[in-house]
């Protein structure tokens, strides 16, 4: 369809007959985020009839919630390479606009700074220490221990303007910039706190990012889950992949929605994490 053809579609919103409009919105559906900026124009145009402004935001709001599923699922069809691509689209559910390239310039940036300090015969807990340095001390990063269960910790893009975020938000961060350092730095999914481990065949050592970036052993693996009287499993110990990271995200997100009483929301999110992930 073309310009004209999209617009003379979204005028017919107006319509009296019910049929028309259902017919319409059916077909608006079928255009994908597309046609959004036209429902905006619309809108707009509306200013004096809020009826017809709230089926607008309602009609913008499933375009853009279907949207959010349509890029996870091509994120996981291409193999959840990009972490931070996967990380970007679940923020787009709460901010349709966010740019992804701003977030990659924010990793740049910290990586640059990380990188000045750093030399090629660096130890790996040196290097870590340099990090923290950069992350904690100059960008001034800190757990958000006053609303851990804010939706804003699960939103990378919140997490970059706020400086606060969950533990698996700043682990993220924290390993991309190590990753881009080339350091063996992967994600760990321990019960109840995210943490990173530093492996290659020489060493490995864990990251707890939420703790100022604190370097413990895996013996202080085992006293944890010793204390939680759980069973000890390879997943409590080794690399995750980005797929398990997304998941534990949306996770965390029905959590924040349904601590606040947004049951619509922390719905849709529990959809997203069933439908597209599980």
């Amino acid at each position: 369809m073309n310009d004209n053809e999209i617009r003379a579609l979204v005028s017919l919103l107006d319509d009296d007959d019910t049929e028309i409009v259902q017919h319409v919105e059916k077909q608006i559906r079928t255009l994908g985020g597309q046609i959004i900026p036209y429902l905006e124009d619309h809108w707009e145009e509306n200013s004096l009839n809020p009826l017809m402004q709230k089926k607008i935001e309602n009609l913008i709001h499933d375009l853009q919630y279907n949207s959010v599923i349509e890029r996870l699922q091509e994120w996981r069809k291409n193999g959840c390479v990009d972490l931070l691509e996967g990380m970007w689209i679940i923020a787009t559910y709460q901010y349709p606009d966010l740019n992804l390239e701003k977030l990659k310039q924010y990793i740049q940036d910290i990586y640059f700074d990380v990188w000045l300090e750093s030399r090629e015969d660096i130890h790996p807990h040196d290097q870590v220490r340099v990090i923290n340095q950069i992350f904690f001390e100059k960008y001034k990063f800190s757990p958000n221990t006053k609303n851990f269960h804010s939706a804003a910790n699960s939103m990378i893009n919140q997490v970059f303007d706020l400086k606060r975020g969950n533990p698996i938000s700043l682990c993220v961060i924290f390993m991309l910039v190590a990753q881009k350092l080339g350091m063996p730095v992967y994600g760990v999914n321990l019960p109840s706190i995210f943490v990173l481990v530093y492996k290659s065949p020489q060493l490995q050592f864990y990251i707890n990012v939420f703790n100022k970036g604190l370097i413990f052993t895996k013996n202080d693996i085992d006293n944890y889950i010793k204390q939680l009287n759980l069973e000890k499993t390879e997943a409590f110990y080794e690399p995750c992949n980005n797929l398990d990271i997304i998941r534990r995200v949306l996770r965390n997100l029905v959590v924040s929605f349904e601590k606040t009483g947004d049951y619509d929301r922390m719905q849709e999110v529990d959809t997203i994490l069933r439908s597209v992930l599980e």
